[in-house]
């Protein structure tokens, strides 16, 4: 994993962006001398460049023993070209190519190329510049005494829009240098002006958008004269909250990496929007921004590792790396700092990820609740965050010291404040009084540099005496490298798997703010909330700038991503799924050990060998048995014979060995809705449009009993543990009890209603999970009801289509619920929690499907087998079927042979071709 430039200490140029002062622009440079003692017999003239920035000057010399020199313009008393004879008239005609500068206050820094604490000289001074171009000296001398009257007034505010108005002048003196397209042939789409940003800094410039690349040309030319992306590289794209305010875009041309290839911030919100319009529209693969729903159901079933998984949240909660304020959070995952050795298979081991940092220590927590009881509103717990480009920078100085230098004026922290030791900086996060700080990526990756000071910086003496070097680790850890790896086992161990959906609830989720906030002690200042203050509606430009300071340097809270409870990662003994994308399940999730499988391990195996296979159906062959549509498929245990209704009226009776029909059979007038077979293969069930459940008794070749349990048309049927779930048109769900197991004879019986489940609207969908202890509905309206049907009550009512829900169906390991609708969009529920965690959407309704949690065989609207990925979130494959929409979809247990029945009258029997 790379991440940003955050991580990058040195560079091929000495001067960098974070020279400047945050918010400080850099604009232009030229190439001058630095004359020392001018007109004296020991003149000396160091080579380099001058910088104009829009708070300073910094003269870079070439020589990398000559330090750095900044001069702030605010502390300059005189600027004006250079006299000869030493005077300092502005307005001469005289022709000089020098530039003086009289001030009060210099910085050094860099000298020797050494990334140290600045160097501060006061006291009046002059120096004198000497450009190579003479003829631009009064340009340059015009623009400092500009910038010196904004960076001169008293107010902040003031200051900022001075120099927002000479930024926004020189954009628009400019524009995008199409010579720089890579082709001739290139059509420019878009152009408009923007700033690249990197942490601590951001860097003006122009935007432009061709058919086939994208460009950002910087107005200083730095770090190079233009930076271009190809569209068909690119992988992903997010908007971004940059500044609190909706005009950031950052563009990814990888899957996974939480480093970006550019991050824009746009001067008007539609530009971002319209930019992001064309690149989505233009990349194929993106239809579009995977929602953290689809991530989670990745995760869920462990397709993606927790660090992985943790990844997209940060990024989809608009956390990045290029931003210090908002960059990327990971959890305090192991509270053992103090042992030998590390046992993870010890829940001691761990650090409680229901509760936030502030909440770990009870009596902390005590002394913080009596406060928090005290306070008025708007009330809060922690008075510091629990991320800010402070405490990221406070992990990263080893690796990072420029940034921390940028953040702190020139300074490194004090000795005894600085990350020193895992286990202290633990014990002040459990302990201190305004420390609920927790970890960044690098804690959980593989590159040690932050915690090793390999520069050789000189960080400061400790009050002890000893100098701060490297990062003092637990005794559990040999290096950091074992650090780093027993650190990422810790974070993919099972009992995090287990937990981490409760950290998540906390920065991520319902927990997040509001009561659930409050419930969990988890309650921070109301400036770090999103929406916390709406900085358009301050007029006072001082008051404006302040707050967007302190809400930039306090800290952010992540985007909310979920409301809902999120559900738990599934561990389950045996994975039902293929380990694919290259990353493998940690063995502490399945224990059996290899050579210990069960029978039902094997047939698990076969199962999923057969759904890795699923998209190489074949028609074996078709048979049309019916005059109307086909509703509903049952087949015998052996598979010898398969039982069709239809809206025909009839049930019909097919032999698969003679390619026979051998009964056909009508009740009623009615279409025939749904069939079943009763365990025995002795007694076919079938529901009708005409209010009733009818039972044919297969022996005796005859109707045996019917159920007239409902008030309109029964749409579907199940049938568990001798109890029998009716779903109608009348709205209500109906359980039955009574009917025996076999009906071999042909007494009638009575049939007793055990539960009525209500609902809005009439039911078309209708399922149980394997246990038979959950159903699913689904109605007219697009709800989906999930059912405790030893209570009889629903737990959760999910409106999640637009149209009536065609289809409603568990996983097999009953986690999740998936539902077809009218809308196109097939959608998957978590069944703990109900929250939605996958959608994807196609051009027409699926009647019907088959799944088996990962991969779906749905049937369309237009006939076609759609084989649906799940976790890619595509469809990976089409398949000619039916002439008319496949109504219904039949498959047996070992997942290996499919029938199908649709519109147009026909059955087709499907084989798998291994």
């Amino acid at each position: 994993m790379r991440f940003c430039c955050v991580c990058s200490a040195s560079s091929q140029y000495r001067f960098s962006l974070l020279l400047l002062n945050l918010e400080e622009y850099y604009f232009e440079q030229h190439t001058a001398n630095h004359i020392q003692n001018k007109g004296g017999h020991s003149e000396r003239k160091i080579r380099g460049s001058l910088k104009i920035c829009s708070k300073s000057v910094i003269f870079e010399p070439d020589a990398i023993s000559q330090p750095i020199i900044k001069i702030p313009l605010r502390d300059c008393i005189k600027i004006g070209k250079h006299e000869a004879n030493g005077s300092n008239r502005h307005c001469t005609k005289a022709k000089s190519g020098a530039i003086s500068l009289l001030f009060s206050q210099v910085y050094f820094i860099k000298e020797h190329n050494i990334v140290a604490p600045y160097k501060i000289e006061r006291g009046r001074m002059e120096y004198v510049f000497e450009l190579d171009v003479a003829g631009k000296v009064e340009d340059v001398v015009e623009t400092l005494l500009q910038l010196h009257r904004a960076s001169c007034l008293d107010k902040l505010g003031d200051q900022t829009a001075m120099i927002t108005a000479i930024l926004q002048s020189r954009l628009a003196r400019t524009s995008f240098d199409k010579n720089r397209f890579q082709s001739v042939s290139e059509k420019p789409h878009m152009e408009c002006k923007a700033e690249m940003v990197t942490p601590l800094v951001t860097n003006p410039g122009h935007v432009c958008i061709t058919d086939t690349n994208l460009y950002f040309q910087p107005l200083n030319g730095y770090p190079k004269p233009v930076v271009q992306i190809t569209l068909q590289d690119v992988r992903r794209i997010y908007k971004r909250r940059h500044g609190l305010m909706p005009v950031g875009l950052e563009v990814f041309c990888t899957e996974d990496d939480l480093c970006s290839d550019i991050y824009l911030k746009f001067y008007e919100p539609q530009d971002r929007d319209d930019l992001y319009f064309y690149i989505a529209t233009y990349l194929e693969h993106h239809v579009a921004e995977r929602t953290a729903e689809s991530y989670t159901l990745q995760w869920q079933r462990g397709l993606l590792s927790n660090h992985q998984y943790l990844l997209h949240l940060n990024n989809l909660a608009d956390r990045s790396c290029n931003d210090l304020s908002q960059y990327p959070v990971f959890p305090w995952i192991i509270s053992d700092y103090c042992s030998a050795e590390l046992d993870l298979s010890n829940p001691g081991t761990f650090r409680d990820l229901s509760r936030p940092v502030g909440a770990l220590n009870k009596e902390r927590l005590e002394r913080l609740l009596s406060r928090y009881q005290e306070m008025p509103e708007p009330k809060f717990m922690y008075g510091s965050h629990y991320s800010s480009p402070g405490y990221v920078l406070f992990y990263l100085v080893r690796i990072a010291p420029e940034y921390m230098l940028c953040l702190q004026n020139g300074r490194f922290d004090n000795a005894d404040r600085m990350f020193n030791s895992i286990a202290e900086t633990w014990r002040n996060c459990l302990d201190g009084a305004t420390d609920f700080k927790e970890l960044i990526p690098e804690f959980y990756g593989d590159d040690v540099s932050f915690l090793v000071n390999s520069l050789k910086l000189d960080l400061g003496k400790r009050q002890g005496g000893q100098m701060v070097e490297d990062v003092e680790l637990p005794p559990w850890a040999r290096s950091p490298e074992d650090f780093l790896q027993k650190s990422r086992d810790a974070l993919e161990s099972t009992y995090v798997s287990e937990h981490l959906h409760e950290w998540i609830d906390l920065i991520f989720g319902y927990k997040q703010k509001g009561s659930g906030a409050v419930e969990a002690h988890n309650v921070f200042h109301p400036l770090t909330y999103e929406g916390g203050v709406d900085l358009n509606s301050i007029e006072d430009p001082d008051e404006k700038v302040a707050m967007l300071t302190q809400i930039l340097e306090f800290g952010q809270t992540p985007k909310q991503l979920f409301v809902t409870p999120h559900p738990r990662r599934i561990t389950p003994k045996f994975r039902s799924f293929p380990q694919t994308c290259g990353h493998t399940a940690p063995l502490a999730d399945s224990p059996v050990s290899p050579g210990e499988e069960s029978f039902e391990d094997l047939t698990e195996e076969s199962k999923t060998l057969a759904w890795n296979n699923i998209s190489k159906l074949q028609l074996h062959e078709q048979h049309k048995l019916h005059k109307e549509a086909v509703t509903g498929i049952a087949v015998s245990r052996n598979g010898s014979s398969v039982f069709t209704t239809s809206q025909d009226s009839t049930l019909k009776m097919f032999s698969k060995e003679s390619k026979m029909l051998q009964r056909s059979v009508s009740f009623s007038k009615m279409a025939l809705s749904s069939c079943l077979l009763l365990p025995g293969d002795a007694t076919v069930v079938s529901s009708s449009w005409d209010n009733n459940i009818y039972f044919y008794s297969i022996a005796f070749g005859r109707r045996q009993d019917t159920l007239m349990g409902h008030d309109d048309a029964v749409s579907k049927i199940c049938w568990h543990d001798s109890r029998l779930y009716s779903g109608s048109w009348d709205s209500t769900v109906k359980v039955w009890s009574g009917v025996p197991a076999e009906m071999t004879c042909p007494k009638r019986h009575q049939f007793d209603l055990l539960a009525e489940l209500e609902h809005d609207v009439g039911v078309d969908a209708l399922s149980l999970n394997a246990a038979g202890t959950m159903l699913v509905s689904g109605t007219r309206e697009g709800t989906v009801h999930i059912w405790d049907l030893s209570v009889a009550t629903a737990l959760h009512r999910i409106p999640c289509h637009s149209g009536t829900v065609c289809e409603a169906a568990f996983s097999p390991d009953g986690r999740h619920v998936l539902s077809s609708g009218a809308d196109g969009c097939l959608n998957v529920t978590d069944v703990q929690t109900g929250m939605l965690i996958s959608s994807m959407t196609s051009d027409e309704p699926q009647r019907c499907f088959v799944w088996d949690g990962n991969s779906v065989l749905s049937g369309s609207q237009s006939g076609e087998l759609l084989v649906w990925d799940l976790l890619a979130g595509k469809i990976s494959e089409r398949i000619q079927g039916h002439a008319g929409a496949v109504t219904c979809i039949w498959m047996n247990e070992q997942c290996s042979s499919i029938i199908t029945g649709g519109e147009d009258r026909q059955m087709m029997f499907w084989k798998l071709q291994y």
